[in-house]
């Protein structure tokens, strides 16, 4: 880690690390800022990002659009916010893997099952607790959620940690580009965190919402309170903070694996030159291209919708028919999953996956006589395109 890259103030934290790596020194991160931030170029795209998250913000009260809380969109954020950190899987294995017992679970898809699943369960605990939700315990409960599936992890998922970690320098101290919190300074830093997520100071008064959600993220990397697994709860809170706030949560994951350069240089000019502006900046792109991304993803599935209409004449609230509403969420289910979502019979549910096999709209994927699953790869296709790329209908 270079002086000359640090800042004055971020020099000033630096402190001696343990041995055996008492020839270098960690930065230990100055408090979140409460006051205003300087923005310069970065108030044009901030204005952008309040805007649009005042879009998705009118959509979900006025239309009440399924689409907007989807659960789709956690799972493909748990896709993207683990492939960042090198864990790879598919958004066609993750479904497989929560729809069916039968499908091979190998050790990534079920590490980003994890973290799907700890979305569903922390999410409704944010809009129930609110600020109030952002305690270390919270930090250390998330660490264990996504972190129980990986067999590799050496320390106790929830722990922080007690070892010097760096980044960059491919395994070499000496060549690191940044040396996170010391361990004995981890837990009053993380607290510092917290407070500033909890709006204990000024912040909410002289602070956006999206400034807050950007400095939090920056401080709470800088921190690095584990071994491993820092990014994925770090991304993690991001929703976290928009549920506490009772805004509908939109997924940034995605965004950010596609501009995964842009993404770490906008950290580390904030954890060490304190260019919050930068990492604020990066936000703020990423809520646009989340929200503009989201609302094509939106009207392509529903003009998908209106082509799977056209293949069969449809009876008037047949299982089928109801059924094309719930692929878009489910594109990959079995029959008891359609019979359960539609409150419907197993026969009657199976009848109506028939139909829409022989439409072309599913497709039987195990070849297995009994548990099989289906997938709907039309909306598959829409649903995990690469980001950015325009949508494919059939």
């Amino acid at each position: 880690m270079k002086r000359d890259q640090l800042s004055h103030a971020v020099r000033e934290r630096l402190k001696r690390l343990p041995p055996p790596f008492d020839s270098h020194y960690g930065v230990v991160p100055l408090p979140p800022p409460e006051e205003g931030i300087a923005l310069g170029p970065a108030l044009a795209r901030l204005k952008a990002a309040d805007a649009a998250l005042v879009r998705i913000e009118t959509l979900a009260a006025e239309l009440k659009d399924p689409y907007l809380i989807s659960r789709i969109l956690p799972r493909r954020e748990a896709v993207s916010s683990s492939s960042i950190e090198g864990t790879n899987s598919t958004l066609d294995e993750l479904l497989s893997v929560e729809e069916s017992e039968d499908s091979p679970q190998g050790e990534a898809a079920v590490q980003v099952r994890d973290y799907a699943l700890a979305l569903d369960d922390f999410l409704p605990r944010a809009r129930k607790e609110k600020l109030e939700l952002f305690t270390t315990a919270l930090v250390q409960d998330l660490h264990r959620a996504v972190m129980r599936g990986d067999a590799d992890y050496k320390d106790k998922p929830g722990d922080f940690r007690e070892r010097v970690v760096w980044i960059g320098g491919r395994g070499d101290i000496a060549y690191s580009t940044y040396n996170p919190t010391p361990p004995a300074d981890i837990a009053p830093c993380l607290e510092e965190t917290m407070k500033y997520m909890r709006c204990e100071g000024m912040q909410a008064m002289y602070q956006s919402f999206i400034v807050r959600m950007s400095v939090a993220h920056a401080h709470f990397e800088a921190v690095h309170p584990f071994r491993d697994g820092n990014g994925r709860v770090g991304r993690l809170l991001l929703p976290l903070m928009m549920a506490a706030e009772g805004m509908m949560p939109i997924y940034l994951s995605p965004y950010i694996e596609a501009h995964k350069t842009a993404y770490y240089d906008s950290l580390k000019a904030a954890q060490q030159r304190l260019e919050w502006h930068e990492a604020v900046g990066f936000m703020a792109d990423a809520v646009v291209g989340t929200t503009d991304e989201l609302l094509r993803t939106r009207e392509a599935l529903a003009t998908l919708g209106a082509m799977w209409r056209e293949r069969r004449k449809f009876r008037q609230g047949s299982a089928s028919l109801r059924a094309l509403d719930v692929l878009p969420h489910y594109p990959v289910l079995t029959v008891k999953r359609l019979a359960k979502l539609l409150d419907i019979t197993v026969q009657a549910a199976s009848q109506a996956v028939d139909q829409l096999v022989e439409r072309k709209i599913l497709v039987e994927r195990t070849g297995y006589a009994r548990n099989r699953v289906f997938t709907a790869p039309d909306a598959l296709s829409i649903i995990n395109r690469p980001f950015g790329e325009d949508p494919i209908l059939p």
